[in-house]
């Protein structure tokens, strides 16, 4: 892997961390930390399972740096480290999925109750210091249907820059095998987000545009306006809920929904724009009947194509606003 930064092994803090100097190797690691957290969260699909990750592989790397020869910087070797601390994650813990996933898009509006047995994929803080699409919602999703191995692969080479001889080391296999799994990963992306060199995110919006359809969207839920709402959609728009396994396809799907439940039987709704996954969001506090304040529902993340709104995606559940450092709740007036 190509490094930017001075070969750190030449760093004198390297040379007291591997005589156990514990201060100097947190010197080393603590620039790292943010986007090693970010790697393990596209490897795994969850915030919860990434802090596990990074802090086991922290763990490894403290208790094997006397066995650092510097060869490799310690960013590289910090991820090669991280990477198979994800790989026995996976393992163990098996994939994350998106209502998507689990079957066919719900033909009319259905009550349904959270799907307690499944292990959604989780959203992700704004990451604007990453690569735009190596955090998008539709690009770790689909990230979410390659085994192990060639999900490692594929984030190494496609997006960390490391060579195939690099992640054959790292992933203790032959340079054949690496490339293999590389070919077979392009495959299931290409066929789930498009072509990876070169795909146009559908979040790149005119940055005014964004900021006024995230408004417009709150103003409409908060007034109960169905006609601006429906404004905002593209005809192919879908709308999932996690955890609740049932999802939405096409206007008026979605519309017929909206009319059914956020738009008239849920109560007052507040929002707070936010970011996630690199995309616009809003963070969504609901005020029922005889409640005095909004409580945290749900974070909504928007996918936005030629600027209307061609997905929804509202992560239910006030564990997640501890994630982006919102309030768990807000007054019932501004």
């Amino acid at each position: 892997m190509s490094e930017v930064s001075p070969r750190v092994f030449d760093d004198p803090d390297v040379d007291r961390a591997r005589t156990g100097d514990h201060e100097a190797f947190t010197r080393l690691v603590e620039p790292l930390k943010r986007e090693v957290h970010a790697h393990c969260y596209r490897m795994l699909g969850s915030v919860h399972d990434a802090d596990d990750a990074l802090q086991e592989a922290l763990l490894r790397a403290w208790r094997g740096f006397g066995r650092f020869e510097g060869r490799s910087s310690v960013r590289s070797w910090l991820y090669a480290i991280s990477t198979n601390a994800c790989l026995d994650a996976v393992e163990r813990r098996g994939r994350r999925a998106l209502p998507v996933d689990l079957g066919p898009a719900s033909t009319e509006v259905e009550e349904g109750a959270p799907r307690t047995d499944v292990a959604w994929l989780g959203t992700y803080p704004d990451a604007r210091y990453e690569q735009r699409e190596a955090v998008e919602l539709a690009f770790v999703a689909a990230l979410q249907h390659l085994p192990g191995n060639q999900r490692a692969a594929l984030l190494l080479f496609e997006v960390l820059g490391f060579s195939v001889a690099e992640i054959a080391e790292v992933m203790k296999t032959s340079t054949t095998s690496v490339n293999s799994a590389l070919a077979r990963a392009r495959r299931v992306l290409a066929s789930k987000v498009g072509a990876l060199a070169g795909r146009p995110a559908l979040s790149k919006v005119d940055d005014a545009r964004v900021r006024e359809v995230v408004a417009d969207y709150a103003a409409a839920l908060e007034r109960g306006d169905a006609d601006a709402l429906v404004a905002l959609l593209t005809e192919d728009v879908t709308w999932a809920m996690p955890p609740m396994a049932q999802w939405y396809r096409g206007r008026d799907a979605v519309m017929a929904f909206a009319r059914a439940t956020p738009l008239t039987r849920c109560g007052a709704w507040r929002h707070v724009a936010t970011s996630a996954n690199t995309q616009p969001a809003v963070a969504c506090y609901l005020r029922r009947p005889g409640e005095e304040v909004h409580s945290a529902w749900s974070i909504t993340v928007f996918t936005l194509r030629d600027g209307l709104i061609a997905g929804l995606t509202s992560f239910i559940g006030p564990d997640h606003f501890a994630v982006f450092d919102l309030p768990p709740t807000l007054p019932s007036t501004p």
